[in-house]
């Protein structure tokens, strides 16, 4: 294990420095797009809990218009998510840039940042907020093993149309197998669903 711990944290390294180097040319543009659609910064910042509930700053581009948090209230009765997460279908918040971002994906592209700092790793599981992990059944907290990821197993076998507890099962049963064929595996699935959203598939 602790071999497969120092080949995936140089693995995430790589990606990542890849990511961000490369990369830049689109950031430039998705941050010019961003601040000419709508009032607001470029970056949109939250608090999360990564492995062991420690506490980091997760970075992504912003998609939806300034203080779009401070909103959420009002259109709690559109909720589609699996509860305790937040999620509703053709969010009114979203901006024009931030629609298309997020069928892409793209907004994800800063949490490359939080993977080159250590904070996250390309796979593993997405970390919540802190108030979603006061709702948390005493068995879900087994899915804090390890860094949270960009990208989890559940993105690839469909855990998203599931219920919340079988996207927590997929979450532990990867913390449970972990390897680098699996992770592998995650990376190279996560590409073809991000080729099939840009396609429109």
């Amino acid at each position: 294990m602790k071999f497969y711990l120092v080949v995936k944290r140089g693995v995430d390294f790589a990606v990542s420095l890849a990511v961000l180097t490369l990369g830049l040319p689109v950031f430039i543009l998705i941050a010019a797009a961003i601040k000419l659609d709508s009032e607001g910064p470029v970056f949109f910042t939250q608090t999360r809990l990564g492995g062991d509930k420690k506490p980091f700053r997760l970075y992504k581009f912003r998609t939806m218009v300034k203080d779009a948090e401070k909103l959420r209230a009002k259109y709690e009765h559109l909720n589609k998510a699996a509860y305790p997460t937040f999620k509703i279908p053709q969010d009114p918040r979203l901006t024009r840039v931030g629609g298309f971002l997020r069928k892409l994906h793209l907004d994800e592209l800063p949490n490359f940042i939080n993977v080159l700092s250590g904070e996250m790793s390309v796979v593993g599981f997405r970390p919540p907020t802190a108030d979603e992990v006061e709702k948390y059944e005493s068995w879900h907290h087994e899915r804090f093993l390890g860094k949270p990821g960009i990208t989890s197993l559940w993105v690839v076998e469909g855990y998203h149309t599931a219920s919340f507890d079988d996207w927590i099962r997929s979450d532990i049963g990867y913390g449970r197998r972990c390897s680098l064929p699996l992770d592998l595996y995650v990376m190279y699935g996560t590409f073809k669903v991000m080729v099939k959203a840009a396609l429109g598939r």
